[in-house]
This record gives structure tokens, C-alpha cells and sequence, in this order.
């Protein structure tokens, strides 16, 4: 069963993948009767946050403590303010580019990112050095956006 794990990982992480560009689709049309990219943005937090907090109540997530609210690193917090961003992005971006380039882009953006995080092993990452593979991952990423640019 735990060689499985990994899979059933991997099987949810495609799935919530598939789920982007459809969440880009749907803000931007909510966009079209709000107006607003920001304020549309809110909308998604405000039912995102309804959401999970009816998941911590059904599921009796301890509430933590000040204390425990603390001792976090300060930047440990900048997650909401990158969900942010990536939802206004999407928001505002997915009329212009269609939902294959926004999504395409994003990713390239990611695994840039990644490799580069993976390198250095930031943000509690295991180190994993750049290598010919995975620059070349990279390089047919951003070859494939170019290619989605264009058509």
C-alpha cells in the first residue's frame, strides 16, 4: 500500500491541475458581471475560506494557539499573498491568452521556479542540483508555450 502512495499523490495533483484552468474560465466570467479583477478575486477567497473553514469544523482541526501562530517564520505567512496574485493573474490573463496559454504559462513559471528551488533546497526542500534533464525539461516547457503563443 505505500508503494501506492506516491501514485495516489501524483493521480490528485493531475486532478487539481485539471481543475486550473477551469477555475480561470469561471472567474473570468464572473469578472464579466462584477467588473472587477480584484474584487472577483475576493469572491473566490471569501468562498475558498467558507469552505475550509467548514472542513477544519467538520474534521476537528485543533485551532492553534498565539504561541503556536508565532513561532512560524514571518515569511512563512506570503502563501495567501502568491494565491493571490496567481488568482488576479488568472483572472485578468484568461480572456486574453485562452485557457491553454494562461495554464502553460503558469506551469513554465512553476517549474522555473521549482528547479530553481530544488537547486538550492529553499523552503525546506531537499537539494536536488540542476541538471542536463531538467534544464531540458524546462527548455521543451518553454518551447511549448512558445508553440501554444503561436497557433
Amino acid at each position: 500500500m505505500a508503494g501506492s502512495a506516491p501514485v495516489l499523490v501524483v493521480l490528485a495533483a493531475v486532478a487539481v491541475g485539471l481543475m486550473v484552468p477551469a477555475q480561470a474560465g469561471i472567474n473570468a466570467e464572473l469578472r464579466r458581471h462584477l467588473g472587477s479583477p480584484i474584487v472577483v478575486s475576493a469572491v473566490s477567497f471569501v468562498i475558498g475560506l467558507v469552505l475550509l473553514i467548514g472542513a477544519s469544523a467538520a474534521t476537528r482541526a485543533e485551532v492553534p494557539s498565539l504561541a503556536k501562530l508565532s513561532s512560524a517564520p514571518w515569511w512563512s505567512y506570503l502563501g495567501g499573498t502568491m494565491g493571490a496574485a496567481f488568482v488576479l493573474t488568472g483572472v485578468i490573463a484568461a480572456p486574453r491568452l485562452g485557457a491553454a496559454l494562461l495554464v502553460a504559462s503558469m506551469v513554465a513559471g512553476q517549474l522555473i521556479g521549482s528547479v530553481v528551488i530544488d537547486h538550492f533546497g529553499w523552503l525546506g526542500f531537499v537539494e536536488r542540483p540542476i541538471s542536463l534533464g531538467r534544464i531540458a525539461g524546462v527548455l521543451l516547457l518553454a518551447g511549448g508555450v512558445f508553440l501554444l503563443q503561436r497557433s
